[in-house]
């Protein structure tokens, strides 16, 4: 069976930075590399102290000593941050090491590990396809310890087929129904020399390390998507400087609604203001009942129970009353 890690750089509260970490520890990871992005003492001293957590707070000395220097971009941070991890895994009896976010969530429907053993020898990297979340906000006869997400559709023609079936006024600007990443996150092997472990994927100079393999049976649960208020918290930061930011290209190059998500944004801001960003909230991110029965007749919805309150206070008991 194959030895697995996981490498996340977090900004983010302790709470949220421990239901990260106690969820994929309870999944069965043999390691975490965890690298606080800022000063989060209380989930430091929890993380600091499990023996399968290996956690850094990156700061002023630590950028000083790894790059001479903190990377403006958090973007290059975490691709920082994962290829030292990955400098480290191999030595620490790794075979596969994978970098997520915090609000990323493996949800794989048999065993994680069996999987990755699975693939063939010659398979260099593991990919996870997506499963973006969908909010409750509102809607009724839903379980409120349920995650709903829409799952990523690889096929280009039934794809296109519930672009327009199910999102009828905003499904020509996105692929598949989604708001955030289509790419899914990888895992690699470890032991592959000097490389650039990236957002997505990774790198030997200019070359993409492959060949690499979907995981069947795997779904990324990404809860870019919690609710409206979290959302409407989150938007301005997303446009100027995270997923949704200029300078990320059209996710739909030459097609008729070819917008990057940060032109869609602000032409609907600029034109309806907060009322035309609803909208899209409400037929896009919404578990609306048509789109949840659209959803499973196509073979897309999934339906998670992370457990994450439970497996944070069992995993790290008295975290909130350490006094770091």
């Amino acid at each position: 069976m194959s030895r697995w890690g996981v490498v996340s750089t977090i900004k983010a509260p302790a709470r949220e930075v421990l239901d990260f970490a106690a969820y994929h520890l309870d999944l069965g990871a043999d390691h975490l590399f965890i690298y606080l992005d800022n000063d989060t003492p209380k989930a430091y001293a929890a993380l600091d102290a499990h023996p399968k957590v290996t956690v850094q707070h990156t700061d002023k000395t630590y950028w000083q000593t790894t790059n001479g220097r903190k990377p403006a971009k958090h973007q290059l941070r975490q691709t920082l941050n994962a290829t030292h991890a990955y400098d480290q895994a191999e030595a620490m009896g790794l075979d596969w090491l994978g970098h997520i976010d915090v609000d990323e969530f493996l949800c794989p429907a048999l065993d994680f590990r069996a999987a990755l053993a699975a693939l063939p020898p010659n398979i260099k990297a593991a990919r996870i396809a997506p499963a973006e979340t969908m909010t409750q906000d509102g809607q009724t006869g839903l379980d409120p310890k349920a995650v709903y997400c829409k799952a990523w559709e690889p096929n280009t023609s039934r794809r296109q087929e519930l672009e327009t079936a199910l999102y009828p006024t905003f499904g020509l600007y996105l692929r598949g129904g989604f708001v955030s990443h289509t790419l899914g996150k990888s895992f690699l092997r470890t032991g592959l020399g000097p490389l650039t472990f990236k957002i997505h994927r990774a790198m030997h100079e200019s070359q993409e390390i492959g060949p690499s393999q979907f995981l069947t049976g795997v779904d990324l649960c990404h809860r870019h998507i919690k609710s409206w208020e979290s959302w409407q918290k989150s938007f301005a930061y997303r446009l100027e400087k995270g997923s949704y930011r200029a300078e990320l290209q059209s996710v739909r190059p030459g097609d008729p609604g070819g917008l990057s998500m940060h032109q869609l944004f602000t032409l609907l801001m600029e034109e309806k203001g907060e009322d035309a960003l609803r909208a899209f909230f409400n037929e896009i991110c919404l578990a609306r009942p048509d789109l949840l029965q659209g959803l499973e007749a196509r073979g897309l919805l999934r339906v998670y129970y992370l457990a994450l309150d439970e497996k944070r206070e069992r995993i790290f008991p008295g975290w909130r009353d350490n006094k770091a």
